[in-house]
Parts: C-alpha cells; structure tokens; sequence
C-alpha cells in the first residue's frame, strides 16, 4: 500500500516533485481542465464494461472521473496531495467514487496482473530512467490481455513549447515504446500533431504520440 507521507524525488530535473506539483496545482481552478483528455475518450470504448483500470500520475481527477462515470471500477494516484484533494471534491460534487491514493511512481505499489487497463496520459516529467521503471510497472501490474493507454508528447514538441516538460530525453517516440514494451500487442501507435486545449497547461499546436499497447494472454 503506497504511503500517504513519504515520496521519493523525481528524477530528470524536479528536486522536489511534490513541491513543483503542489505550487502548480494549487492555483485557482483546475490547471488540466473540467474534460477528461480526447485521447482517453477516444479509446476508452476499448475497455470492457465494468473493467478495473489505474490511472497514473492522476493529477486534479479529470481523467479517472470520466472513467468512472462510464461505470469502470477506477483506482487512481498522483504524487500531490493538493491535486488529490482537488480531485476528491470534484468527485463529491459529481457524485462519483474513484480510490484515490498520494504516491509518486516509485512510491506505488504495482503489484501484478491487477489491472484490466492502466492509463498515462502526459506523466512526462519522469527521466529515462524513471521511465523504464514505470512502464516495467504498468506492464507487470496488468491482466494478461489488459490494456494500457498512453498519450505524450514527442520531441517535436520542442518546437511548439504548448506543454509539457521541456527536456528531449523525456519525451516519446514510437520507436522508444515499442523498446519499452517489446511484447506489446500494439491496437495504435501513432505520431501525429493536433491542438489541445487542456487548462491552462496544455493550449495550442501539440506534437502527440497515442499509443494502446494490448498485453499477451
């Protein structure tokens, strides 16, 4: 069970994660906006009804929320206690229950073949070596046959400077996916651009990767 009270640093340039995240979130309003991410909305018709599915690096709700209106059984963490915060009054106000929990991604306890779908979208602030622990992580803890979601950003996005963490080696390629997930099932995985509008943190011209990477039974 992952604490509520201590969380290792991130790597690649947050001394102090929560920190960064806190002072982020803790502006007025919601800094990734009210609406679920379009990516996960396009594809969370791939989810059996009533699936089990962990949200990653959650922030303020949105995205968990939206799954767990469309009747899924969701389980959700992001390493700021005031993003959870937020997301637990959004909750209330809609009357949703979601299994929120403070960790950061080393602090989680993924476990194995617990999830029938894992979902990342934009947990980009982790280094490379972070990164190899997370989706080691995300895949070992899904069901055989389970999904995993990813949407981020690729290095192209250097250029547009709309979001995300700044730094090329945090940023994806389909190439770098398929070295992180060698036995992935791949459903899509595509690099293309579009215009987000996300908050406050994601407005403009995007360079994106989706990615839905299915795992063998």
């Amino acid at each position: 069970m992952p604490s509520d009270s201590q969380h290792k640093p991130a790597a690649g340039g947050f001394n102090d994660a929560q920190s960064h995240w806190d002072q982020r979130f803790a502006r007025p309003g919601l800094l990734f906006g009210e609406q679920a991410n379009r990516f996960l909305q396009r594809e969370a018709q791939r989810l059996a009804a009533g699936s089990q599915v962990l949200s990653v690096a959650d922030g303020e709700g949105r995205n968990a929320l939206y799954l767990a209106a469309l009747g899924h059984r969701v389980s959700a963490f992001d390493i700021s206690p005031v993003a959870v915060a937020k997301a637990r009054e959004l909750a209330a106000q809609r009357n949703l229950e979601v299994d929120w929990h403070i960790a950061s991604v080393d602090d989680w306890s993924w476990g194995e073949a617990r999830w029938d779908a894992v979902v990342a979208v934009f947990v980009q602030f982790a280094d490379p070596a972070m990164r190899g622990r997370m989706f080691d992580g995300m895949w070992a803890s899904l069901k055989p046959g389970g999904l995993l979601l990813v949407q981020g950003y690729t290095p192209r996005q250097l250029e547009f400077r709309t979001g995300g963490p700044g730094k090329v080696e945090h940023l994806y390629t389909s190439a770098l996916l398929r070295e992180l997930l060698p036995r992935a099932d791949w459903l899509l995985l595509r690099e293309h651009e579009d215009e987000l509008a996300e908050g406050s943190a994601h407005v403009g011209r995007s360079a994106l990767l989706d990615a839905v990477a299915r795992k063998p039974a």
